[in-house]
């Protein structure tokens, strides 16, 4: 048995008993509690009592050495602790096994707080011990891919519904427009070392729509909401929403998976957060009468119908995708990729426009780009696809092309309203035909905030979305700067628009989980210091970060990891 199983073996067994004063404090055998005490009786009394007098004063001996152990044992774990952060494994075992070890020494008592600092500390220990192991082995194999291919009642009532029932045809439909992206998810999921049957993902969340769009304004294959879109990068305004774009969605949901696999363990629970938020299952988990031991099943029925139902359809339709012809879809073929080339185009240019001149359907070109929410190229240097064997004649045709009259009306893009003396909130409101709560809202502030001359404001109009012209538009500076230092009347909006990034992508640099910034705080606004590193077997974080002339601690910072975060072959993490 090596030390790892060793010390799980004992850090859980039952506390031992080994006896000492206890046996005095018992009654003997044979003793009556009685007021009519005999003159031999007394006298055994005294010399029990003289007894027990004695021992108690022994007990306090043993108890101050009992603390004077915990003491040191407590002060061993602190230190294994700093060993662990310096890479030094090996002395981080070291010393819990010597804290161990003195645990060992005191003596079972009935001493209530010496115990519960005693078991305080063996559970700090075998806590500690399963970091640094977790850590030293932190780059696994098999058991990251694994999906537990579950079949019950609720996955078979799925598959009936996708092969029998009303959702018959949804899903062959689904099933032909899987062809045309699946093979770059699996290709991307694969460079990632997740498992490729979360390819299968977008046919239950989107039916491998790109523009598919629910009520609670998820869009695209992978159905990101704009906050979940923002946190993994997907960026919009007026003129592209990124979660429309396979290729980038796909990115983001890579990230976005891996942190809650490192988060709940297993593909089940995370498919379950994935589809109704991780807040809402760690709640749920918080929340069982029992131990959870990151299995699905095990809380499976104290989640939201919708939720619960999510995970059975997945594994529906893993199973029927693994045999079609078991399930009558044998003649359903996957549609093929659509093969495109790239090119940049600066003009603001309507897709129509462009067909014409290439003299291919607008619809291809819509399907090849369909982030384009107006299907009008932004006015900035845009990498449009386009059927391969287009190139030249675009490039011949683009500079005739007229330029589009579209507006740049982002929903929050860089259009503001800098007040005035004297205006208030109303004012405003009127002035742009919109309502005080629209602009409260946009400017998470208050309908009771004191305006200042200057502030700057966006403006949402009757339809919520941003207005404003352009002589009004936030100057941008060259993003050569990488830091801003907080001054007052800042806020994360009119700095994203004085340095040309966007709020997301600062409060991600940053770490910041909400809009609040204080005066002097640093604000990093570029990510040029940090590039990606592919995992190898046998790495693990502290030989990545010595690898690249980092702490420990600045390697898990980076990548938002903890101590018992798990990375795997393939995966891509950050370093300086």
């Amino acid at each position: 048995m090596n030390r790892y199983n060793q010390f799980v073996v004992l850090l859980f067994t039952a506390s031992l008993f080994l006896g000492g004063c206890n046996a005095v404090r018992q009654k003997p055998s044979g003793y009556k509690a009685t007021s009519m005490i005999t003159a031999p009786d007394v006298a055994a009394e005294k010399n029990r009592t003289a007894e027990e007098m004695s021992c108690q004063n022994v007990e306090k001996t043993v108890d101050a050495q009992s603390q004077s152990i915990l003491d040191e044992a407590l002060e061993l774990c602190n230190a294994s602790q700093d060993f662990w952060q310096k890479g030094d494994f090996d002395n981080a075992i070291q010393t819990l096994d010597t804290a161990y070890t003195l645990l060992l020494k005191i003596d079972e008592s009935d001493i209530t707080e010496l115990m519960q600092q005693k078991e305080d500390i063996r559970f700090l220990i075998s806590k500690r011990i399963l970091e640094i192991y977790a850590s030293r082995n932190s780059v696994v194999n098999g058991d990251y891919n694994a999906i537990p291919l579950t079949m019950n009642s609720e996955v078979q009532r799925e598959i009936d519904s996708f092969t029998q029932g009303a959702e018959r045809e949804f899903f062959i439909n689904a099933y032909r427009r899987s062809g045309k992206y699946r093979p770059y998810i699996v290709e991307e999921f694969s460079k990632a070392g997740l498992p490729v049957e979360l390819s299968w993902l977008p046919l239950i969340e989107s039916g491998f729509k790109p523009n598919a769009f629910s009520k609670a304004r998820a869009l695209g294959l992978w159905q990101f909401i704009p906050s979940t879109g923002y946190k993994f990068g997907l960026e919009r305004d007026g003129f592209i929403d990124e979660r429309m774009d396979p290729e980038k969605s796909t990115e983001a949901a890579i990230k976005y998976l891996t942190a809650l696999h490192q988060m709940f363990g297993d593909w089940s629970t995370v498919l379950a957060a994935y589809n109704s938020g991780e807040g809402r299952v760690l709640r749920t988990i918080r929340t069982q009468g029992i131990n959870y031991l990151d299995n699905f099943w095990d809380l499976y029925k104290q989640l939201p119908c919708e939720t619960a139902r999510y995970v059975p359809r997945f594994l529906a339709v893993l199973h029927i995708v693994s045999d079609p012809g078991k399930y009558g879809l044998s003649g359903v073929t996957p549609d093929p990729p659509i093969p495109y080339e790239t090119i940049p185009v600066s003009r603001q240019v309507h897709l129509q426009k462009i067909a014409d001149a290439l003299e291919v359907g607008q619809d291809l070109l819509v399907e090849l780009n369909p982030e384009l929410r107006q299907q009008t190229l932004p006015g900035v240097t845009y990498p449009l696809r386009i059927p391969i064997g287009k190139k030249e004649e675009l490039l011949a045709a683009i500079d005739s092309l007229p330029v589009s009259s579209a507006r740049y009306e982002p929903e929050s893009g860089p259009a503001y309203h800098r007040v005035k003396s004297g205006e208030s909130l109303s004012t405003i409101a009127r002035r742009y035909k919109t309502t005080i709560q629209k602009i409260t809202l946009a400017n998470n502030i208050t309908k009771k905030s004191t305006l200042k001359p200057g502030q700057l404001l966006k403006i949402p109009d009757a339809r919520g979305r941003v207005s404003a012209t352009t002589s009004e538009m936030a100057p941008k500076t060259a993003r050569k700067i990488t830091q801003h230092v907080v001054s007052r009347g800042d806020s994360l909006w009119n700095i994203a628009q004085r340095y040309g990034t966007t709020v997301s992508t600062i409060q991600r640099l940053n770490n910041l989980s909400s809009t609040a910034l204080s005066v002097g705080q640093v604000l990093q606004l570029t990510e040029e210091s940090k590039k990606t590193y592919r995992v190898k077997s046998g790495d693990t974080p502290f030989i990545i970060a010595q690898k690249h002339d980092m702490t420990l601690e600045q390697f898990l910072e980076l990548n938002k990891m903890t101590k018992n975060s798990t990375i795997f072959p393939k995966q891509s993490v950050y370093v300086k």
